[in-house]
């Protein structure tokens, strides 16, 4: 995925003309300490507070909280030392990874960090084994050794140059070995980490206070002293309270309306700035293999034949979304537009013809899937109008069903879903990790799938490969054959958004090749 120019660019800054004759303090870095934390709002809440049970959108709250042996400084698009002091591969096969710790390293709690918390970290995630979980990140770990205090050695099944992105994923987190148990997640809503903050509070799906973690030893320089996270279940309650001032930030979850909105195109907002950048983020369609009619070919080629993306993109989203033919996003190595090139146009009368060679003349029951509270307010309005346009075709009779996140989750990985909606953000920056998480017979998705020359051979052999400019060739194979399956069918790839008070500097600085926002970088601005 190496997209080499990340960094948000600021596009839109609506500041009042009287606050620009006030002098040059927008673009001050300068933070007050005395005004209370930093409030942050999302629609994006953690579906647990436990590393080992995590791969979803709960890592945005544990970059912050707990410590990886590797992260993403400000600015950097390939992992660089956090809790370690040094890491590298110490083979010529990538097959052996060394990491040596910081000096002085403790948790929240004074507790030391050595190596063999480390270990234990990982471990766990292996041991217990989540549906779903983060277990299917480590494919290639065979074991930890613990050679001294401060001295861990990965040692891998097989060659994998994506390993150190995946020690970099906030999956990875270090925990406590006393307070997180070896076999099973911990469940008593604590937290202690060794990230730049402490949670100090915690309401489920209400809000998380964050605090200075004075023991932290790391590469996060701290613009503040404390954030509030507020967790908001759309759109309009987070933007309504930025306008009124309850929060000064928002980082998930804008509604196209509002980015519409803050753009300016009204003249209203003008104590409000809006931050926009290129995104990697995905949205995309489950069909499970299980299911008697989503797990026939045929009904998925349909489907795919039938998807107008460009109205989702225009209509729902207006545009603050581009079309989606690939797995991997554009602007990455190894996109390509397959969904385009094999199907084209959206067309009925293609779709009746695939469903035809296959005996199949009467309409097809589908029950779509989708969650209210994750992936922004527009949700609900993009499953309408794709049951409106399958419904449309006559080929289909579609029953739109949906849940909140953290029962949702559960939902498909137990296999209940028979078609779902889900969105992708990176785990790090590699087109790999929009193809290996979904794939094998344990994958992000809980649906088994199996694509064996996937697992089999092209992945292994493109994590052989450290220049991954020249693994072009395996991804666009690997997306071919998937588009043959069409287990999978993307949608749209987003852009980044953050809206915030004009009174706040760091936005632009604040968000790591994953789009999760380092809440450090965030600070006031104290001179107009």
């Amino acid at each position: 995925m190496f997209n080499r120019n990340r960094g948000l660019r600021r596009v839109a800054a609506i500041v009042s003309i009287s606050s620009l004759a006030a002098g040059c303090g927008i673009l001050s870095s300068d933070s007050s300490e005395d005004e209370g934390p930093i409030v942050v709002g999302t629609t994006s809440a953690p579906s647990t507070l436990d590393p080992a049970a995590s791969w979803d959108g709960s890592w945005e709250l544990f970059r912050n909280i707990y410590q990886t042996l590797l992260s993403y400084p400000n600015g950097a698009t390939a992992p660089q030392p956090d809790a370690a002091e040094e890491c590298a591969f110490t083979d010529s096969t990538n097959q052996v990874y060394r990491c040596e710790l910081r000096k002085g390293l403790a948790f929240s709690d004074g507790e030391p960090l050595d190596a063999a918390a480390v270990k234990h970290s990982i471990d766990r995630i292996k041991k217990i084994n989540v549906n779903g979980g983060p277990a299917g990140l480590l494919g290639s770990l065979e074991r930890v050794q613990v050679p001294s205090e401060r001295e861990v050695v990965f040692h891998l099944n097989k060659p994998d140059a994506t390993f150190p992105f995946v020690l970099a994923t906030p999956a990875m987190s270090i925990v406590e070995p006393d307070g997180y148990p070896a076999d099973q997640l911990r469940e008593d809503g604590q937290v202690v980490g060794s990230g730049p903050y402490k949670l100090e509070s915690y309401e489920d799906g209400e809000r998380a206070e964050l605090v200075t973690n004075d023991h932290y030893e790391g590469f996060a320089d701290r613009h503040n002293k404390a954030v509030t996270i507020r967790y908001f279940k759309d759109s309009a309650g987070m933007v309504g309270a930025l306008r009124d001032g309850e929060i000064q930030v928002t980082y998930r979850g804008l509604a196209a309306d509002d980015v519409i909105t803050l753009q300016g195109k009204d003249g209203k907002d003008e104590a409000l700035q809006l931050v926009e950048g290129s995104g990697t983020e995905i949205s995309y369609l489950v069909f499970n293999p299980e299911d008697p009619w989503a797990g026939r070919k045929e009904v998925r080629r349909a489907v795919a034949q039938i998807i107008d993306r460009a109205a989702i993109a225009h209509k729902i989203y207006q545009d603050t979304v581009d079309p989606l033919y690939s797995m991997v996003p554009k602007g990455l190595t190894g996109h390509t537009t397959g969904f385009f090139d094999d199907y084209g146009d959206p067309s009925v009368p293609k779709a009746r013809e695939i469903l035809t060679r296959a005996g199949i003349t009467e309409p097809v029951p589908l029950t779509l899937w989708y969650t209210t509270d994750r992936y922004g307010s527009e949700t609900g309005k993009e499953f309408k109008e794709i049951k409106r346009q399958l419904d449309a075709s006559g080929l289909f009779d579609v029953t739109l069903k949906s849940r909140p996140w953290k029962t949702y989750v559960g939902g498909y990985q137990k296999g209940e879903y028979p078609v779902f909606g889900r969105g992708w953000s990176p785990d790090f920056p590699d087109a790999e990790n929009f193809i290996a998480p979904f794939v094998g017979e344990q994958n992000a998705l809980g649906t088994p799938y199996p694509a064996r020359e996937i697992t089999g051979d092209l992945l292994p052999r493109s994590r052989r490969e450290s220049d991954r400019a020249n693994v072009e060739r395996e991804f666009e194979r690997a997306q071919q054959i998937m588009l043959e399956d069409a287990r999978l069918l993307p949608l749209w790839q987003g852009k980044q958004y953050v809206a915030a008070n004009t009174d706040i500097s760091g936005a632009e600085q604040a968000m790591d090749p994953s789009t999760i926002m380092m809440m450090w970088q965030l600070s006031r601005k104290t001179s107009w």
